[in-house]
This record gives structure tokens, C-alpha cells and sequence, in this order.
């Protein structure tokens, strides 16, 4: 019946019109408003920064990697963990035209060969180490011809990634054949400085400004292209959803990852609009680290995953730590139990819990409302975003009724461009209407909010990062003693979900788990290496031969005890 036919459709028309402002041009008002107010703070490196020095050190890298031979919409890849260097070279992006392309710490040489080869990097800006990385060894096996250069900084030729002709290091310690950063910064020609100012206005807002892989294991990564359009005012629409404008002297303590959106967004972008400090406490997470950072600086704002919740619990619990400062903890990145989330609140006295929702594509999407209530607050992603709008589709992309799950579709400023030179992938996740498909299962409710209520493509979402079970699949399949391979997420309390590989090796092979984990080591992030490995004789099957992967998912869970 038509008449009572709600549909799970939102508009939300917002009261403040977009902005045409590149991020360019936002860092010059912010300097205008704030130019002596910290804008970052790395306490591990022991740099603290104010918003006029910050803009000072972007302009001259931008005219440093001009005077290079970077031009207006040349991809700038950035390579490690958080830190003052990423900020600043983000931010130099952006102010030279450049797209900086966003590249996970994690990734080991055959992600990071894919990804320069795939968005044709120019100019690369590494870290020294990562965890267990040693950042330099890793760039050596994708530019082999770094064992011959004689001098420090030279213009490269390399065979396996061709576009890609300088490498500049965040280190002090001089690495054959590439810069140090701070050299680079140094060397800038007063002139190209001047130009970089001159010509913020030559950047368009609907230029690209970065790109973010969404994640891949076997070469595959997709290249979202985001633009100064969708990032300025998403920042504004990110930092509006977690009370900053609320807080004088608001301080942001970062946990995630810049390479990831709500860390680029929420620690960048926003701050930019709000007069924020990024505070960076760590450059891996580390629970007690955060918040004695915390602590430490007195911050008023922080960014969170269910497994970072779950390690500060403990951490302040073990050592007695007591926080008095924090106003808003924003947290998503994986679905998030309540009784978790309770917990995080009242160990860390927080006064506002924000959920938020989003994904690489579509930047930042919902977000909870101030005059939300706790329990909608800890069962749903609040409401979506002003200037967006949201509709749950079945599988023919028909909207289902208020109520009913389906797949969430979102149209608005925030949608990326493209997947970076894939026109396939590209029409597969924007329809002709502009429709971006998110590939999550959700359900639109009556009062407005939403609920995630599932993966349509069983995507596991561990922490922050989704993964695809088939790319995993591929992967393995590689291994010459693996006959078939079936990978699944399992609920874990404190990563949100698990990674679990269940294998069918080929007759009279034996292997154990230890010898697939030694596989996967030096090919996957160590965040992709699954947690359980299983063997299988063979798998049960439909009557056309067809996996059951319901049968495989249940039989694994009792195995492992898993609920």
C-alpha cells in the first residue's frame, strides 16, 4: 500500500552552505585566526609546532618538491606511522597542487610497488621504521637501484617503478640515493615560496588532493581519489559532529592512523577548521602511551576503534591512571558493543560518547546529534551528515521500508571522484545518479538514526581496516601446497573481527599453522596475517558443488569456541 509505504530514505539539507575553499586556503585563514596556537604536537618526537610555523615548513616542502619537478596534480606518496613529518607533508600536498597519496605503513614491498606503479607516484617521502619494518630495506627491494647511487639525493631511474623519481627520508641519517626531509624543507628557494603563496588560488576545489587505497592482499588495492571539495568540508562536518567547536582550546589525541580517513579528518582538516591540536601521543598504538598523552596535554577530544577501547580499559585499570579531561571520545571503525563502549566511557570519565560512520569512498557519513540519547548513542551510527543523502536498497537497488535491512547507499559532496584510473571498479561503486554503494547492511529507523547490521559481501572489519575474504582467498591459493581456501571473520571482543583461514591443503601435504603464518609474513601487513588457521579434509558443498560457507563459518566457530 503506497500510502503507508515509508521508504529508508534521508535528505539532510544542512543550514551552513558548502565551502568553496581548497585546504590551501582554509590553513591560510586558520593561520589568520590561530597563527600562535599549537597546531600539532608529537610527544614521542618532542616537536611541538603553531599553526604559522606548521604553514611556514608545508610551503617550503611544497616549493622544495616544486623546484623537483612536481607539478599541479603530481602524486606525493607519504609512507609511515603518524608523526610531524606526515602532517607537514600532507598539508605541503595541498598546498603545491599535489595529490598526496596515502599509503598504509604496513604495506610490505609488493603492496608498495603496486600502489607507486598504480597512481604513478613522482616524489616518495618515507619513514625510517614501522614496527618491525625497516622502511629503507623494504623501499631497496621495490627501487633496487638505491645499492648503486653514490651520493645522498639524486633524481632516480627505476626499473620497477618508473614514475618514480626521488625518495626523500623522515630521518636525520643520511640513506644512499635520497633526501633527508629536513634538508629539503631548508633548501627552498625564497622565490617558489612566494609562488607557492601567490598561486594557492590556481587550486580548484574540485581538484584531486589525495588518495587512499582501500584495502588489497594480492595487488589489488583500490585508489580512492578525494578531493579539496570533499575534504574541507567533510573536516567541517567531522568537526562540527564531535563538539570541537564547543571547547576552547580543544586538543584531538590521535590513535589511528593518518593514512586512514577519520585520522586525516578528524586530526587534520578539522582542526584547521576549529582551531584544534593534533596530538600525536604514539606512532603505533600503544594504550598506556595514549593515555599518559592524555594525560600528559590534557586533551579534550580523542578518536577510538573497539580494540583501542578495550587496551586503554586495562591500561588505566593496571596503572591506576585517572583522566579528568576528556569532553568527547568519536569511536567506529568496526561495530562496537555496548556494554564495551559503557565501560570505555566510565573508566575515562568522558562526557560525550560520538558514534560516527564512514569509509574510504565516502569520507565521513553519519555521526551522533547532541541531543541524542546514550542509548542511541551505543546501538546506532547516529544520523548521517548535512548535505548528504542516505537510502537502504535490496539486492535489485529498489529502497526497502523504515525498519528493514538492506544495502546503504549515500549521494552528496562526500562521494569520491573515482578509483584511481579504474573505470570498472569505478561504475561498479557509483551508479550514473552518483549513488555511492557501500557494500554495508544496514537499517534506517524511525527516529532517524541507523544501524549496521552486517557485511552484503562478508567483509571482515578488523579495527579500522575492511578486509575482503576473496582477495585473502586469492592470496593463499598462491601457496603451491594450498588446494582451496575459505577466510572469514570471527567476532573478537577487541578488534571488532578476527581473521580466520580455513585451508584444504593438496593429498599427502602436511603444513602446520606456523608454517603458513612464515608465508604470509613478508607479503601481508602483519594486521592481515590471520589470527586463526584452520585445516579442513574437504569442505561441505550445495548439490551444484558450491562451497557452503554458512556450514564452514558454524564448524569453525565451534572449533575455535567462538560464539
Amino acid at each position: 500500500d503506497g500510502s503507508t509505504f515509508k521508504p529508508s530514505y534521508l535528505n539532510v539539507p544542512g543550514t551552513k552552505p558548502l565551502s568553496a575553499l581548497t585546504i590551501g586556503q582554509l590553513m591560510d585563514i586558520a593561520v589568520e585566526k590561530w597563527k600562535d596556537r599549537e597546531a600539532i604536537v608529537s610527544i614521542y618526537q618532542g616537536h611541538r609546532f603553531t599553526y604559522s610555523q606548521v604553514l611556514d615548513m608545508a610551503d617550503r616542502l611544497a616549493a622544495s618538491l616544486m623546484q623537483m619537478g612536481m607539478k599541479h596534480g603530481d602524486r606525493l606518496g607519504i609512507f609511515g606511522p603518524n608523526s610531524s613529518d606526515w602532517y607537514i607533508s600532507r598539508l605541503a600536498a595541498a598546498r603545491g597542487g599535489f595529490i598526496a597519496v596515502q599509503l598504509d605503513p604496513a604495506y610490505q614491498a609488493p603492496q608498495l610497488e603496486f600502489s607507486i606503479n598504480k597512481v604513478e607516484i613522482k616524489v616518495l617521502i618515507s619513514t625510517e621504521f614501522y614496527k618491525s619494518n625497516n622502511c629503507y630495506s623494504l623501499i631497496q627491494t621495490v627501487v633496487p637501484e638505491l645499492k648503486n647511487c653514490s651520493q645522498v639525493g639524486a633524481e632516480l631511474t627505476c626499473s620497477k617503478v618508473p614514475s618514480l623519481k626521488r625518495i626523500i627520508m623522515m630521518s636525520d641519517k643520511p640513506y644512499r640515493g635520497t633526501y633527508r626531509l629536513n634538508d629539503v624543507i631548508n633548501s627552498a628557494h625564497p622565490e617558489l615560496v612566494k609562488k607557492i603563496r601567490d598561486e594557492q588560488c590556481l587550486i580548484q576545489p574540485d581538484d584531486g588532493c589525495a588518495i587512499q587505497f582501500s584495502s588489497g592482499t594480492t595487488g589489488t588495492p583500490k585508489g580512492a581519489l578525494l578531493s579539496h571539495h570533499n575534504l574541507v568540508n567533510n573536516g567541517y562536518e567531522y568537526g562540527k559532529g564531535i563538539l570541537l567547536m564547543n571547547y576552547k582550546d580543544s586538543k584531538i589525541a590521535l590513535s589511528t592512523q593518518f593514512c586512514h580517513t577519520s585520522a586525516s579528518l578528524g586530526g587534520i582538516i578539522a582542526s584547521l577548521w576549529f582551531g584544534s591540536t593534533s596530538v600525536l601521543p604514539c606512532p603505533v598504538f600503544d594504550g598506556l602511551k595514549v593515555l599518559e598523552g592524555i594525560i600528559k596535554e590534557g586533551c579534550t577530544h580523542m578518536l577510538a576503534t573497539p580494540s583501542l577501547c578495550v587496551d586503554m580499559i586495562s591500561k588505566a585499570k593496571e596503572n591506576g591512571l585517572k583522566v579528568t579531561t576528556l569532553k568527547c571520545a568519536a569511536y567506529g571503525g568496526a561495530p562496537c558493543p555496548q556494554k564495551l563502549i559503557m565501560d570505555f566511557k566510565e573508566t575515562l570519565n568522558i562526557e560525550h560518547l560520538i558514534p560516527i560512520y564512514g569509509m574510504t569512498e565516502i569520507c565521513f557519513a553519519f555521526v551522533a546529534r547532541p541531543e541524542d540519547s546514550l542509548q542511541q548513542r551505543t546501538t546506532t551510527v547516529g544520523h548521517p551528515i548535512d548535505h548528504c543523502e542516505v537510502k537502504i536498497v535490496d539486492k535489485d537497488g529498489q529502497m526497502v521500508p523504515i525498519g528493514q535491512p538492506g544495502e546503504l547507499w549515500i549521494r552528496g559532496y562526500n562521494v569520491m571522484l573515482e578509483y584511481w584510473d579504474d573505470k570498472e571498479k569505478t561504475s561498479q561503486f557509483i551508479s550514473p545518479d552518483r549513488w555511492g554503494k557501500t557494500g554495508d547492511q544496514f537499517v534506517l529507523l524511525e527516529d532517524g538514526t541507523a544501524k549496521i547490521v552486517g557485511r552484503v559481501k562478508d567483509m571482515i572489519i578488523r579495527i579500522a581496516d575492511n578486509i575482503f575474504p576473496a582477495e585473502m582467498e586469492e592470496f593463499f591459493i598462491q601457496h603451491p601446497d594450498i588446494l582451496e581456501c575459505q577466510v572469514f571473520g570471527v567476532p573478537d571482543p577487541k578488534v571488532g573481527e578476527e581473521i580466520c583461514a580455513v585451508l584444504r591443503l593438496r593429498d599427502g601435504v602436511k603444513l602446520t599453522e606456523h608454517d603458513i603464518k612464515e608465508y604470509c609474513k613478508d607479503k601481508l601487513p602483519d594486521y592481515r596475517i590471520p589470527r586463526y588457521i584452520c585445516f579442513i579434509k574437504d569442505f561441505p558443498r550445495s548439490a551444484i558443488g558450491k562451497i557452503q560457507r554458512s556450514k564452514v563459518l558454524e564448524d569453525v566457530k565451534k572449533e575455535l569456541g567462538i560464539k
